[in-house]
Formats: structure tokens, sequence, C-alpha cells
């Protein structure tokens, strides 16, 4: 940099300027373009000790009122669950690789009676209150269950289920337990290290009609499972899953509710009645007249009838901007947004496949699928897997799993019994016909197993293997001849003719996508 002429004057001879570079995050700077950005430094527990009660409120409002929430609500429940819930698997063996089937069977057989009879209070199976706990997820952002040993259970397992509306939870109750000395966050007790030794709960929800009370009750962290999503260190409570989008799903719903009414008072022709000169003096003529008062009424128009204004009376139409060509992009964009805060596509939130294509959709639905399975997978590892681990123990111990011969599985072998799996849902795809094949590909070419390929489809290889042997025992007996179970790669399909070729391949090459016969 040249050093300028009066510095050298003054100093006689060159002076060096040293030229500095500011480095900052721009998001953190602060100026007049970035004043209204609030931020605070609180901790996850101090933002949710103020608002978490509000926004399960909200939430719940949204959930009973909105349909997009409600929708929103049901393919968490959907996808999660589906219809034939969370399938157990166990995976017990007598030495390594070698499966112990008549104790695998026993356990398995064992675990679907007592999906029926595992709600304490004997309404909901076990899928049922799957769907229960994760439906209020939405809203509520965590569940409470209640682990029940002994006679209490009303089972043959000696072990249910209770499921505990989080309202219950005390969310006003921070401080110190007096019996342990351990910090109490929001009704959660931890330890120092923050572990969750127990849950303050009231002993009755406190708005219950006339079932009200305050009282607490201390259940220790063996006995319950508070399950959430873990979205910050140290964070002891859960959030709801639709807080990103509440308030834009608010306000959206407000402007649609607006924009019908105008439109409804639109199609009804509203408008107002003006006074000239030329009225007579006196109240406006419109309506009946109480008896006994002259003067002609103003009635109010039916469809197809015009009425007669009084002489120095006008009609002023009220114009409604409703239905208005920018009504259906601006709600779009608007549950755009919010199905971006949900992590779910837009066309499944809204229902809208319009402009949809074959590629848009697949790309959207693999996305969607990879968070679904995920949450299937936290939902497993935070309830079910524990829950199975509970139930295995009392199960023996009440000797409620017995073999074909009727002998019990032994208790003192838990180890041995407690390895298995669980297979969650899983969906067919857009196009069930490459994919298939793909994975069939996959299987032929080793880089698949079958046992894999079956858990991806949500079921149990061994099981399918017995069905099929079944089949073709059966077929063979009845003297019919069914097609051969075997690996057939596509690639060796022959082409379709241009004639033959459907006109579902015809949309998929104007889209740029392979076609197969």
């Amino acid at each position: 940099m040249k050093t300028p002429a009066f510095l050298r004057r003054v100093f006689g001879g060159k002076f060096a300027v040293k030229k500095t570079h500011v480095r900052r995050f721009q998001a953190a700077r602060i100026d007049r373009l970035s004043a209204d950005w609030i931020a605070t430094y609180s901790s996850i527990n101090e933002e949710l000790r103020g608002d978490l009660d509000r926004l399960r409120a909200r939430g719940r409002e949204l959930r009973n009122n909105n349909d997009y929430a409600r929708k929103f609500c049901g393919m968490v429940e959907t996808n999660m669950v589906g219809p034939a819930g969370f399938v157990m698997q166990a995976r017990s063996e007598n030495a390594p690789g070698k499966a112990d089937k008549l104790a695998n069977d026993a356990i398995e057989a064992a675990f679907v009676r007592w999906q029926a009879v595992c709600d304490v209070t004997g309404r909901q199976s076990l899928r049922d209150m799957c769907e229960t706990l994760v439906g209020g997820l939405p809203s509520d952002g965590e569940f409470l269950v209640r682990l029940v040993r002994g006679t209490d259970a009303g089972n043959e397992f000696n072990f249910a289920l209770q499921l505990i509306d989080v309202d219950r939870i005390d969310t006003t109750f921070n401080g110190i337990e007096p019996s342990t000395g351990n910090t109490v966050i929001m009704g959660v007790e931890v330890n120092a290290w923050r572990r969750t030794v127990a849950i303050h709960i009231f002993e009755a929800h406190p708005n219950d009609g006339p079932r009200t009370s305050r009282r607490r009750v201390r259940l220790p962290a063996e006995d319950v499972i508070h399950g959430f999503k873990v979205e910050r260190a140290e964070q002891v409570r859960g959030i709801p899953w639709m807080a990103p989008g509440m308030l834009s799903l608010h306000h959206l719903g407000g402007f649609m509710l607006a924009a019908v009414l105008a439109a409804e008072h639109g199609a009804n022709h509203f408008g107002f009645f003006t006074q000239n000169n030329d009225a007579t003096p006196g109240v406006l003529p419109v309506g009946q007249h109480e008896e006994g008062e002259g003067g002609e009424a103003i009635t109010t128009s039916q469809p197809g009838v015009y009425d007669t204004l009084p002489p120095g009376y006008d009609f002023k139409p009220h114009e409604s901007k409703y239905p208005n060509e920018v009504f259906g992009p601006f709600v779009k964009t608007a549950l755009q947004r919010v199905a971006s805060g949900w992590r779910v596509s837009y066309h499944a939130l809204a229902n809208d496949l319009e402009g949809v294509n074959f590629s848009s959709i697949r790309s959207g639905t693999l996305d969607e699928r990879d968070r679904w399975s995920s949450d299937q997978q936290w939902f497993i590892d935070i309830l079910l897997k524990r829950v199975r681990s509970e139930w295995l123990v009392m199960s023996l111990l009440s000797n409620a799993i017995t073999m074909p011969n009727g002998s019990p599985l032994p208790a003192s072998k838990v180890a041995k019994f407690a390895p298995h799996d669980w297979l969650g849902r899983r969906w067919e795809w857009v196009d069930p016909l490459k994919d298939m094949n793909a994975r069939i590909a996959g299987v032929g070419a080793g880089l698949l197993a079958p046992q894999d390929l079956s858990a991806q489809m949500g079921r149990d290889f061994y099981d399918t293997m017995l069905k099929i042997k079944e089949a073709q025992d059966l077929a063979q007996q009845l003297g019919i001849v069914l097609p051969a179970y075997a690996v057939k790669s596509v690639t060796s399909a022959p082409k379709a003719t241009p004639k033959e070729r459907p006109a579902e391949a015809e949309e998929q090459e104007e889209e740029g996508e392979e076609v197969t016969a």
C-alpha cells in the first residue's frame, strides 16, 4: 500500500500501513438489519420450563381442530406402527450359528399371547398402545409408560403396561428432592451425572373432572419408561414434534378461514344500504318492522328474486376478493414450509399430487421413508427392547413360556433367551417391479443375503421358508403345479416390442427414466 505524502513529510521517509481483516460469522453480526433477531443463551431445560405446557396445549388443539395437523399425526401412526405393528423375533441359539427353534417358537408364541393382555386397563393390545404413544409425539413430544409387575398385572405373565398422560408430570416441580438430595427439573429427578432416577407425577390428572389431585407420587426410573428424542445435551423433557410449524399452521388456518368466509359472503352478494337526500327522515327501513310501526320494509334478497328499494335508498354491494387466483399458491408455499419443518414430503401432508412426476415423488418418498425408519429404530430402542427384556424375566419366573411338551423354559437361562430382533412395518415402492428386480439381482450377485432382504420387507426369513414349504407340500398333495421359487434376473427377460410396451413405460421414457419390460 502506498504511503500518503503527508506521512512521508512528517516522518521523513517511508511509513508502512498495516491492513487488517476482521473475520466474523455474518449470522452473529449486530447491525440495523439484524437488530430484531433476538436470541437467548438459556439452556434447553430453561426454555422448556416456561413453554412446554403451552406448547403441548397448543399442539393438542391443532391436532383436534386442524386438518393438516391431524394428517401429520396420522402419518406418524401409520408409518411408525402400521397395520400389523412391530413383530418380535426370538434369536436364542444352542451353539453359535445354530438356532434353538423350539425355544424361539415357544417365546414368540407366548409373546403373541401377552400382546393381547399387556394393557393393565384391558383396553388395548400392544399394537394399539404403540399407536397411541407415537400418535401423541407430534403434540406432546414425549410419553410415559409404567411397568406393572406381579399380581397387579392381571395376567399369567405377571407383567403389564400402563400408559400415563404426560400432563401428570409436574412441570412446576423444580428444586431438590428432600428424601434423596437429587436435583429435580420439571418433575424429572436426576443424579449428579444427570441420569434419570425418578419421575414425579400427580396422583391423578390435575384437570380430570371431579377426581383431581395435586399430590405428587415418586416413580423410580426402574418402574417407568420416559421416552423422548434428545435434541440437546442435558435435556430432560421432550419437545413436541410439531413445534417448528405450529405457529405457521395456526396463522395459515386463520387465513384460510377468513378466505372461505370472504368467498361465502361474496357469493351471497352481501352489501350495504345507503340513504340519500330524497329519503324520508327516520330509521333505515331494513328488515321487518315491529307491530304498529309504519313504513315500507326492505326485505332480504332471495335467490332469483330482485327487491325494489324505497325512494331515497341505494344499495352498495360488497365486492369480495375471494376466491382469488393467488390463494392456492400461497397456501401451497405455506404448507411446503410446514412440511419442511416436520420433515415430511409436501405432497403427502397436503394430499397434493398435482404436478408430481415419477422421479420427484420417488425422491421425496425415499427421503421421507428414511426418516420413518430412523424413528422406528428410536422407538424400538427406547421402549420395545426394554419391554421385551422385562417381560422375559417375569414370564420365565412365572413359568408362562412352555415348550410343546408342556415343560416351562428355565428362568436360569434368561441370558440365552434374551437375544431378539424387532421388525417394523415396511412400504411398497413407487415402482415395485423395478425395485424387487433390483433386490433379486443383489441376492443373485451375492451382495445381499436372503435373510436381510426378508428383514427389509418386514418379514421373518424362517417363517417365509416354512410357508413356502407348506405351500409346496399342499400343492403336491393336491396335484397342483406351482410356479418355481427361483431367482430370475430381469436382465434376461425379453424386451417388449413397441406395441406391447405399456403406457406407463412410455411415460417413464418421456421423463428420462430407465424402462424395463
